[in-house]
C-alpha cells in the first residue's frame, strides 16, 4: 500500500535513490556517501508495531514539527540538517512523493543510546514508581502520584533495539559500559538542557513535554550531533495545559497530543474475541480513530507555532 485516495503515503517508493533502512514511520535513502534523505511516512506505530492504515497529513506534521524544533534549539546542541533542499536529489516524477515530509541530513554514525528524559510522571515510569519508587533506577520522592511533576528532569536511557524489538531500558552506568564515560555524560547533560529549553517553550504556548527522548550521532570529525527527529508527539509525550490540574488532581491521565489516543483504543480491541496481543498484525483502526489521531496532530503543531 503506498498513496492512497486521500493522499496518505504508508510506504515511499523511490527508485531514483538506494533505500538504506525503513523505520517505524521513516524511509531512509542514501545520498551519495555523506548525505541521507529522510521521508515522515503517515505510518503510525503502536507497541513498537507498525498500523495497516496511515493518519494523513501525519508525515508533513512531524516534519515540520521537528523543522521547528533544529531552529530553537541549535544553540544548545548541532544538528544533522544540510540546509539542501530534498527535492533537488529524487527525479522531478518522485518530488510530489516527499515534498513537505523530508530532510536532506548528514550521514552520521549512530549512538545506540536512545537518550530519554522524563519531566513528569507518566507511562511505564507511573507503573514503576508504584511498584520500586524508582524510575528506570532513579530513585524518587515518596508520595507522587500519576502526571506528578518530578523536583528535576530524569536521565532514564534505553539501548536501541533491531527493528520489531522493544527498546530495553538502561542504567547510565551501562551507557558508560556502552560509549565510554565521557560521551554518556555528555549526552545525559546535554538531553536535560534540549529537554528544559523545549518544556520552557512549549509551556508559553500552553503544553507540556512530559517526557521525550532524543537520538545522536558522531559526525566525522568527532562532533555530537542531535539527529532523526526531535521534540514530535511520536517521540514526546505532550499535554495541554488545561485540563493537566484537574487530571493531576484525581490521579488520571492527562488528555495528549501523542499516540495515547490511539494506545487506549488498542487496549481495549478485540482480535478473533480475544484482547489483542500487541504483536502483528495490528487490529484495523476504525475511521474515527484515524480521523481523530490526525486531528491530534494537526492540533500540537498549530499550538506549537501559532
Amino acid at each position: 500500500m503506498t498513496q492512497s485516495s486521500t493522499s496518505a503515503l504508508h510506504t515511499s517508493t523511490l527508485t531514483s535513490l538506494p533505500l538504506l533502512a525503513r523505520g517505524k514511520v521513516r524511509d531512509n535513502y542514501a545520498v551519495g556517501t555523506d548525505r541521507i534523505l529522510m521521508v515522515a511516512s503517515d505510518r503510525l506505530s503502536a507497541f513498537d508495531v507498525i498500523m495497516g492504515e496511515p493518519i494523513p497529513g501525519k508525515g508533513e506534521l512531524l516534519t515540520k514539527m521537528a523543522l521547528f524544533w533544529f531552529d530553537k534549539l541549535g544553540h544548545i546542541c548541532p544538528n544533522h540538517l544540510t540546509g539542501d533542499d530534498p527535492e533537488s536529489v529524487v527525479s522531478p516524477a518522485e518530488a510530489a512523493q516527499i515534498r513537505g515530509r523530508s530532510m536532506l541530513v548528514q550521514r552520521l554514525q549512530p549512538i545506540p543510546v536512545e537518550a530519554v528524559v522524563r519531566g513528569y510522571l507518566a507511562g511505564s515510569g507511573w507503573k514503576e514508581y508504584q511498584a520500586s519508587q524508582s524510575v528506570c533506577g532513579v530513585p524518587l520522592p515518596a508520595g507522587l502520584t500519576n502526571a506528578a511533576k518530578l523536583p528535576e528532569p530524569i536521565y532514564t536511557p534505553a539501548a536501541k533495539a533491531a527493528a520489531g524489538e522493544h527498546d530495553e531500558n538502561i542504567s547510565f552506568e551501562r551507557t558508560v559500559e556502552m560509549i565510554g564515560p565521557e560521551l554518556a555524560a555528555k549526552i545525559r547533560d546535554l538531553s536535560i538542557a534540549i529537554y528544559k529549553a523545549a518544556a520552557e517553550i512549549a509551556l508559553t504556548k500552553g503544553m507540556i513535554i512530559a517526557d521525550t527522548k532524543f537520538e545522536f550521532g558522531l559526525a566525522p570529525d568527532g562532533t555530537l550531533v542531535l539527529m532523526d527527529e526531535v521534540l514530535t508527539p511520536d517521540s514526546s509525550r505532550y499535554w495541554p495545559v488545561e485540563g493537566y490540574a484537574e487530571a493531576l488532581a484525581k490521579g488520571e491521565n492527562p488528555p495528549s497530543y501523542d499516540k495515547q489516543f490511539v494506545r487506549d483504543w488498542l487496549e481495549q480491541a478485540q482480535v478473533n474475541g480475544k484482547p489483542w496481543d500487541k504483536t502483528p498484525p495490528s487490529p484495523r483502526l476504525p475511521h474515527a480513530v484515524i480521523e481523530k489521531t490526525a486531528a491530534k496532530y494537526r492540533e500540537a503543531l498549530e499550538r506549537l507555532t501559532g
